[in-house]
Formats: C-alpha cells, structure tokens, sequence
C-alpha cells in the first residue's frame, strides 16, 4: 500500500522511510522501530518507490545497499541531491570496507553491518539522529532570532537620508563575500553595524568574533589573534587558538584597527594575503576561511600618510567603506531612537512605559551628542529612572548646557578629546565606579582604566 500524502513534519514526529527489498527483513526493521511511538515508518521496497514520495520530506530514510533497481549510492546521492538535510543510514549485507567509505563520503549518515543485532543498532543510531537533527533545529532558529534582532531597518533604526545611504551598504556588503571597512565616531554603532552584515549573510550560522584591538597590550595581540602552543612563553600551560580560528568560516570584526603597531599590522598582512595563520611556539601554518570587518574612528589614509599605518595593508582592507553618521547629521532619527530605547529600557525593567514630553522631545533635538547613540542611550535611560510619573519631562534629561558645548567647540578638540572628556564626566558623575560608566557608554572596562593609566583621563 503507497503512503497517504501527510505532512509528517507539522505532526512534531519523525518520518522515517524504510528501503528495503527483503519482506521479512523490512517488517522486522518496522516493528523495531514502532516501538518508539514518536516513530512514523513507512516502507519502500524500492529506490524509485521512495523517490516517488521523496516531497514528503522523511526526517530519515535507512536504505538497504543493493537495491533491484538501482544501487544504495545512486539512490543515496539523489535524496541528497534532493534535500542535504535528510539523514541516511545505509544497511548492507557485505563487509567491504570500500563501500562503506563511499557512502560516507557522500553524505550518509552511517553505515550498518547486516546481522542479528543490526534492527537494535540502527534503533540507537536513529535515536542519535534525532537528537541531532533536533539541536541543528535549536541552532538554526536561534540563528534566525539572532538575524532577526539585527535586521537592518528593525534593529538600526533610522530614516534619515545617512541611514538609508548606510542601509544599501550594509544589503550590498550581506551579499558579497568583501573585505568591509567601517568607520565613524565613537558611539555610532559600528560593531552593529558588522553584526547586522555578518547575521544576514552566508555566514551567519557560522561564528562572529569581535576583538577590540585598542583594549588589548600590544605585546599579547599576536596570541590574542593567532593562539599559541604549550610553552610557547611563560604561563603557556596549555594550547590555545586564536580569534581567527574561533572565526573560522565565519566573520572577524577588528575594532580599532587603527591603534594596531606596525609590527603586527605586517602580520596580519601576511594572514590576509595566505589565508592562514602560525600558533606562537609552531611552525605549522593552518589555513582559514574567516571574512574580514574592521573598524576605525580614525582617519585611516591620513594614517598611512603620517606613517602610522601600512600603505600596504590599507589597500587590502578598504573593500566596501560604510562611513557611519554621527548622531547630530541624523535629525529626527534622533527622537525615533530615544523612543526605541525608552520602551526597551522599560521592558527589561518591568516598569510603566513612558513617554516624553514635547519640551523634552526639543531638548533632546538641540544637543550635539559627542557620544552618539551610545550617549543617546545613556541620557534616555537615566531620564526613565529620573522621571516621577509616565512622562519623561526636559529636567529628566542631564547633559551638558548649551553653553558647555559652545566651549568645547570653542577649544577646537579633536575626536579623542571629546571622547576622553565624555567618559570623564560619567566618570564623576558616577563617583568613579568604572563598572557602572562601561555597562552605561558600553564599553569595556579595560579601555577606561588603559585611559586612566596612560593619563588620558583624569580622576579625582
């Protein structure tokens, strides 16, 4: 009797299609099997037979090795051909070695020796496949939620005409395998911007590494990047890997790449140009397969001008630039930004949600934001705490004067400067607790107290 066309997959069991062309043999598989009553079974005595209800898309198919009417790797390759996802498992009565390497090799998911233990094997092995089949599912939808959450137009809220230019970048940079080189002040969201490329493109089930070039001494980069061997220095009790390996057919995201020194900007030359890289303490070289972001708020041509920057290595990581606005070039984005963030702020809290008053709506317009989005984020979420009923009012909002920001303008400071002075003010304002101001202006903890070491920062 053929199979009734159901969809099996929507009942939450496991279809599984038995190919079998001895009777006996088939029936004995199917009551095994009908044991777990998970289990959907349907026997074919055939290749064709099955591939005549291949659409219905079994979780597993075990089929015999010889077959009247065609062989188990013919038959194997075409549910392959057909879907990569459906797991195979091949029973055959002949102990060659060779076969079962070849069946393998093109996909199976296992290879069983005919005999009397044989049905109870194979009622483990598809119990082992199911398993799995089930935590690829897991990570496939964890994967899409994380797409989802860095969708372009959902997550990077923006309408502005900026935005938009940054949106068609980010669409073009998802669909080419490219170097891409991203720059903008501090706060402007860079490091998402690389999330949203790398989790919308062919590589987003594979990892993104992001590694902060500036927060790390220059003298443990290399090993931060390429790993090391056992002894490779002091300390080294252990092998370790990389970024670049833990990237591996996925995305590395370098931060800051302009803060890195000549000597390992060589370096990474090299591993761009081989595609491999050499653990500290090894001579053995191991290819990668990683796509490359980086990130700057630095001017990186004028670096290579000022001969702080390999010429060299500039070319090679240029590939698509997306130059992310600073938040005051952005106009009304600004409110759509700040009402996003309130009612996450007050989701994650369990607390009313709240709004701004029209008075607060023109202070937050009227402000130059040093700190960007990151700044903006900040201000809004202090101003929920602030604020006594649902309306978040002006007074609710703390930043500097207008006339504050006319002297920082007026003392013409760089980038740099603003930055050092914005996370100094947090810094007082919040008493010097580091931990506080990095989990505000997110972040790392590391980078304020590097700042505060080289004197960049001042602290009472």
């Amino acid at each position: 009797m053929a199979p009734v066309n159901i969809n099996y997959q929507s009942m939450g069991r496991s279809t599984i299609f038995v190919v079998e062309d001895d009777p006996l043999y088939s029936r004995l598989i199917r009551h095994k099997l009908g044991m777990d009553p998970e289990f959907d079974i349907r026997l074919f005595s055939t290749g064709k037979s099955l591939l005549d209800y291949l659409e219905l898309k079994p979780d597993i198919v075990t089929l015999d090795h010889s077959l009247p009417d065609m062989t188990g790797l013919d038959l194997l390759k075409k549910i392959k051909e057909f879907d990569p996802e459906i797991q195979v498992i091949v029973l055959s009565g002949q102990e060659d070695v060779s076969i079962a390497i070849d069946m393998l090799r093109n996909g199976a998911y296992d290879y069983i020796i005919k005999d009397d233990q044989s049905p109870e094997k194979l009622w483990h092995i598809i119990h082992q496949a199911n398993e799995k089949r089930s935590l690829q599912r897991e990570v496939d939808l964890l994967t899409s939620e994380v797409a989802a959450k860095y969708d372009f137009n959902a997550y990077m809220k923006g309408s502005s005409a900026p935005m938009q230019k940054v949106f068609t970048l980010l669409t073009k940079s998802a669909n080419a395998n490219i170097t891409v080189s991203i720059t903008g002040e501090t706060g402007t969201g860079k490091e998402l911007a690389a999330k949203a490329i790398h989790y919308n493109s062919n590589r987003m089930k594979k990892p993104f590494v992001a590694i902060n070039v500036a927060a790390i001494p220059k003298e443990l980069i290399e090993s931060e990047l390429f790993g090391y061997e056992k002894g490779a220095f002091t300390g080294a009790d252990q092998p370790r890997s990389g970024k670049f390996e833990d990237a591996n057919k996925g995305t590395i995201f370098l931060d800051e790449i302009g803060e890195m020194d000549l000597n390992m900007q060589a370096k990474l030359l090299r591993v761009l140009q081989e595609r491999e890289i050499c653990r500290l303490g090894s001579n053995k070289m191991i290819p990668i397969d990683v796509r490359i972001i980086v990130a700057t708020h630095r001017d990186l041509s004028k670096e290579v001008k000022n001969g702080r920057f390999r010429e060299d290595l500039y070319y090679r990581l240029m590939g698509i630039g997306i130059d992310m606005p600073p938040l005051r070039e952005r106009g009304n984005d600004i409110v759509l930004l700040a009402k996003s963030f309130v009612q996450e702020f007050c989701n994650e809290n369990k607390i009313q949600k709240k709004e701004f008053s029209p008075a607060c709506i023109e202070k937050l317009l009227s402000y130059a934001y040093p700190g960007n989005v990151r700044e903006l984020k900040a201000l809004v979420e202090i101003g929920a705490v602030m604020s006594e009923g649902k309306i978040i009012e002006a007074e609710d909002i703390q930043f500097q004067s207008s006339n504050q920001l006319d002297q920082l303008i007026q003392d013409d400071l760089t980038l740099e400067e603003f930055n050092n002075r914005l996370i100094a003010h947090y810094l007082r304002k919040h008493d010097n607790n580091v931990v506080k101001v990095a989990e505000k202006l997110d972040i790392g903890k590391s980078t304020i107290y590097r700042m505060i070491k080289e004197g960049k920062i001042q602290v009472d």
